[in-house]
């Protein structure tokens, strides 16, 4: 067995962290520090870091709550982040470790937030084999509408009809690098009113992501007669375009904004991307579907991918020993 360690993240390990994460196999740009720290206010950091004698062989974003550690719950997913040289036994052995270290310290249960597939640059399941042998409990699975635009897909009727509406209506799509407009008069105001909420990003925190990551973050505003009606930001990574967030005012369905902007989306500003992710239409932990919006995200074409959520109690870390005959 190769000599493992384990160590929390500290800010000494900004550039090695980023180093890794830049060639990782399932890292994207949410992994960086630069993104992670923007909420670091609201969390209690608990990343950690693993090494083979002084080669760093993985990283894990995560944070802590109590007795807790959670693959960190400011960020869309995570887990066990690795190099695409890691070999099975490997990620059972690194795995291990975590848990003897985070046991060590006091902390009892482990909660394991993982990338969707079609985020990552080769298979990455390992650790899904290791959550089995661990006895770990699926505690939740997200339903995630895709489509992949690596193989022909078609619209519903009644999208294109809606579409051929937000033309006729001589909608202007810009994309823009300012998030005030949007934020003020459309996203805030129809979070307010429909569901009582806030963006989980503030105009100012959007604003600094977009300009560290001016590559993966692009906002998009729709106008009628120069008046803003809809908007959404798109979060990008080298295989995916995923809005997160996208809104339009009370005339949308009239105007045809939101399907109008899809469109353009998928078929001219990413269709060289392999997939196109509409995110979640789910509720209460992915127990409870939106039927509406899930049947308009399937009206654009798109099928389901799956998330896991697992959680583990880190002293059953001796189920990972002696595995490998």
């Amino acid at each position: 067995m190769k000599n493992y360690s384990v160590r929390l993240y500290t800010s000494e390990d900004y550039s090695i962290w980023n180093n890794f994460v830049s060639t990782a196999k399932n890292a994207t740009f949410l992994f960086h520090r630069d993104f992670m720290e923007y909420h670091s206010d609201r969390f209690h950091d608990f990343s950690l870091l693993v090494f083979e004698e002084d080669q760093l062989v993985s990283i894990l974003p995560a944070n802590k709550v109590g007795d807790t550690v959670f693959s960190h719950q400011g960020l869309t997913y995570g887990g066990f982040v690795f190099d695409n040289k890691i070999k099975l036994g490997e990620v059972i052995d690194i795995t291990k470790e975590v848990m003897v270290f985070l046991h060590s310290v006091h902390i009892t249960t482990f909660q394991l937030k993982l990338i969707p597939s079609i985020y990552t640059a080769y298979f990455s399941e390992e650790i899904e084999y290791v959550m089995f042998l661990a006895n770990a409990k699926l505690i939740r699975r997200d339903c995630l509408s895709v489509i992949d635009l690596t193989k022909p897909f078609t619209l519903s009727k009644t999208r294109k009809e809606s579409i051929r509406r937000g033309e006729k209506n001589n909608l202007v799509i810009k994309e823009e690098f300012k998030f005030d407009l949007f934020w003020n008069e459309i996203l805030i105001p129809n979070l307010a009113k429909k569901h009582n909420s806030k963006p989980v990003h503030t105009f100012e925190e959007i604003s600094n992501l977009q300009q560290k990551f001016p590559n993966n973050i692009r906002h998009f505003n729709v106008y009628n007669y120069d008046k803003i009606v809809a908007g959404s930001t798109v979060f990008i990574t080298d295989k995916v375009a995923h809005p997160q967030y996208i809104s339009g005012n009370e005339q949308k369905n009239e105007l045809g904004s939101l399907d109008l902007l899809y469109n353009y989306l998928i078929t001219q500003v990413f269709k060289d991307k392999n997939f196109f992710d509409f995110g979640i239409s789910h509720e209460q932990n992915g127990k409870k579907i939106n039927q509406g919006l899930l049947f308009w995200k399937e009206t654009f074409d798109a099928k389901t991918t799956i998330q896991n959520f697992y959680e583990v109690q880190t002293s059953d870390f001796h189920l990972l020993e002696n595995v490998m005959l």
